[in-house]
């Protein structure tokens, strides 16, 4: 058993403390299973000398969960092994939680999935009083369900509407929060002490087992008529598919692995528990959530795309320019983490409305009760607005925030860079414009780089970190270390006009325009990119950036290639663009009103103007069409840009289209969606798009390519 330490002392209490071998963290993998049955069949043979068992880590974190490794690895034709391997673990745990013995856990870190499910199959749970420490079950992020008993066990516990939030939504506790919902008997101020309270339960226990397995013991929440109230057992169905749209089978599987396993024994709810468990991991969604936000998340996390062999570096001062709604933001998720910024505005009174704009973000926190008066007064203290460029002197990195305009960023560039301190990196927070264009302003080119914000930027969780052709190693190396030090996720981008993000929503935009164009009804268009997982519809998404702005981006565009005798590839959705904002005058919300109405005081609702001036007699495309162009559109985009350089790997395009554009999440993002469908199926249904919709779906060469060698965007 080298994966686990097996222990008794004279009082006849066995502790088995989990440590495995060449691992920061222990897993369920092959080994531990091994080792751990081998535990309990020691344990049923000197039954008759052990007073009870303490469970343990000799870990930092108790135990991570199950391990993915071999789940990702499992195809649909691997089912029934995937089945017994499930029911063979579970088996254990029923035999160690049937011992006749008290069982207890002794959690001194974190415990989340197979983990937390250990735990649950003891007979009490005693945690370190640390908040740092998270407990829970949260498969389902991962498109997955407590596989380990863990839906079975926590019904019982807390009953089944009770039960819901913690499975279906994966919410994570702190031990005090656990030992308010009774998952935690108590907890211990350190080890010592929660070891002390472990083998305090066992000698007053000497008989335990679990409530399930006792006489007359009934669910939690439970009626003569059903194991929970009818209004929630009829009404939670149709909430959950409104929520995911069907895009996301985990949620759903819970809930009938919950309900299903309600009404029968525990053992068979085991069984069904393995069954729903089995569909999903073997399932694409699980996959691509997998594949994307645990393993390619955790390499962004761990530095992957960060140049070697550069010093890390902290900021102390950074300076802002422009505070309107964007670096404002900026300025506010500085100032949150202790960064002292200078935001510069071209008078005090703008400069003092940036600031002021954290004001009410802190206000509303206080409100809640999640920030004390003090702290919100450090967080203000922390930005320093001003109208005088001197102000800047000092900082180690300054960020443009102005409006799209090359020649009034060049200016602020000019102005403001001469205060950077020694060795001090200068960014644009530019979305469209290339960075090796504005870096011709700076003196120092080398240390001139992009940092695309997305807004709101105290919610949205991305920056996009932009190399301009001069841009250094080490420039790029600090860049992403700011970006980190302000709890963003950085995703790294090579130069051109758009980048990534900008250019792959450009096409979710400009395709829902050339749909209506097409006579399809707005509505239609809407309900098709909700229904594919998009969190709004093309045409609301218009309205709120403005189609005014995205025809002066356009016309910029048209101006910068035609200066390089090129041209800007044609696409039907324009025309309706410029019909709505220069022919009928509503460009969007800001001007009054775009593709929606927005009556003050009621819900939006779409103008209904729009038949009349796009509708066509016997416009009929298939949902299943307009629903595939949403999705392929974008990622035929990111294909065009990993093969024109811009994209240097998988991970950058899968976390920057979630996270920065809302590409639906149970895709893994665009070029894990191209993997899902199979890179031959996906050329082929872009081509059939292609010749009913135009060339802009027409598959690129690599993808070609990459399909005749059976090859995978990783």
């Amino acid at each position: 058993m080298s994966s686990i330490q097996y222990q008794q002392d004279a009082d006849g209490i066995v502790t088995l403390t989990i440590d495995m071998p060449g691992q920061s963290a222990n897993t369920m993998n092959t080994a531990f299973r091994a080792d751990y049955a081998a535990a309990v069949e020691r344990l049923q043979a000197e039954r008759d000398q052990i007073t009870g068992v303490i469970i343990t880590s000799g870990k930092k974190t108790f135990f991570a969960g199950g391990d993915l490794n071999s789940l990702l690895a499992v195809q649909p034709s691997e089912k029934a092994a995937l089945f017994e391997r499930a029911q063979g673990m579970k088996a254990t745990l029923r035999q160690l939680e049937k011992l006749g013995k008290p069982v207890v856990a002794a959690i001194n870190g974190t415990a989340l999935g197979g983990g937390f499910e250990l735990c649950l199959a003891c007979h009490a749970r005693f945690a370190l009083a640390d908040p740092s420490i998270a407990l829970g079950l949260p498969e389902v992020g991962l498109g997955l369900l407590p596989g380990g008993g863990g839906i079975v066990r926590l019904v019982r516990l807390l009953g089944l509407e009770a039960a819901m939030p913690y499975l279906q939504e994966g919410t994570t506790f702190a031990p005090e929060k656990a030992k308010a919902l009774g998952l935690v008997n108590d907890t211990a101020a350190d080890t010592e002490g929660l070891m002390r309270l472990a083998r305090e339960w066992i000698q007053a226990n000497p008989e335990a087992t679990q409530p399930w397995d006792r006489k007359g013991w009934r669910l939690p929440g439970a009626t003569e008529l059903a194991p929970a109230s009818l209004t929630f057992l009829r009404t939670a169905p149709v909430q959950l598919l409104k929520k995911t749209r069907g895009c996301y089978p985990a949620p759903m599987a819970i809930f009938s692995a919950a309900v299903e396993g309600a009404v029968v024994d525990f053992d068979t709810a085991s069984t069904i528990e393995s069954r729903h468990f089995v569909g999903l991991a073997t399932g694409p969604v699980a996959k691509n959530l997998i594949t994307t936000f645990f393993f390619q998340m955790n390499e962004i996390k761990a530095d992957k795309g960060r140049p070697a062999g550069v010093p890390p570096k902290r900021f102390a001062r950074v300076g802002v320019l422009g505070a309107g709604m964007m670096g404002a933001g900026i300025a506010h998720v500085n100032a949150m983490r202790g960064i002292t910024t200078v935001l510069k505005d071209v008078t005090p009174e703008q400069a003092a409305k940036g600031k002021a704009h954290s004001e009410k973000l802190l206000a509303k926190r206080i409100a809640k009760g999640a920030m004390t008066e003090a702290r919100r007064d450090a967080v203000l203290q922390a930005i320093v607005p001003t109208a005088d460029a001197a102000d800047l002197a000092g900082c180690e990195l300054i960020i443009e925030a102005v409006f799209e305009n090359r020649e009034l960023k060049a200016r602020v560039t000019q102005e403001a860079e001469p205060h950077l301190a020694p060795g001090g990196l200068f960014a644009s927070n530019t979305s469209t414009l290339p960075i090796t264009g504005l870096a011709q302003a700076s003196a120092h080119p080398e240390r001139f780089i992009g940092l695309h914000f997305f807004s709101p930027v105290d919610r949205m969780p991305l920056v996009e970190v932009i190399k301009g052709r001069q841009t250094s190693p080490e420039t790029l190396a600090h860049a992403l270390d700011y970006v980190k030090q302000i709890g963003k996720t950085p995703i790294v981008v090579n130069d051109s006009r758009g980048f990534f993000t900008s250019r792959v929503f450009g096409t979710f935009t400009k395709e829902g325009a050339a749909m209506l164009g097409e006579g399809v009804p707005a509505a239609l268009i809407e309900n098709a990119a909700l229904s594919v997982g998009m969190p709004v519809g093309p045409l609301a998404v218009m309205d709120e950036t403005s189609m005014a702005l995205s025809l002066s981006v356009k016309r910029q565009t048209e101006a910068d290639l035609a200066a390089e005798g090129k041209t800007l590839p044609a696409h039907p959705g324009w025309a309706v663009i410029e019909r709505m904002a220069d022919g009928l005058k509503r460009p969007g919300r800001a001007g009054g009103g775009g593709y929606y109405d927005y009556p003050e005081g009621e819900p939006k609702r779409l103008w209904s103007g729009l038949q009349a001036e796009f509708g066509q007699p016997g416009a009929d495309v298939p949902f299943d069409d307009l629903r595939d162009r949403i999705l392929y559109i974008q990622a035929i985009e990111a294909i065009r840009i990993v093969q024109e350089g811009v994209i240097e790997c998988a991970r950058d395009a899968n976390i920057g289209s979630v996270l920065g554009i809302g590409f639906p999440r149970w895709t893994g993002g665009v070029l894990q969606f191209v993997n899902m469908v199979g890179l031959p199926a996906f050329a082929q249904r872009a081509a059939e798009l292609a010749q009913r919709y135009g060339e802009r779906f027409a598959p690129p060469a690599l993808l070609l390519d990459m399909a005749q060698r059976g090859e995978r965007f990783a």
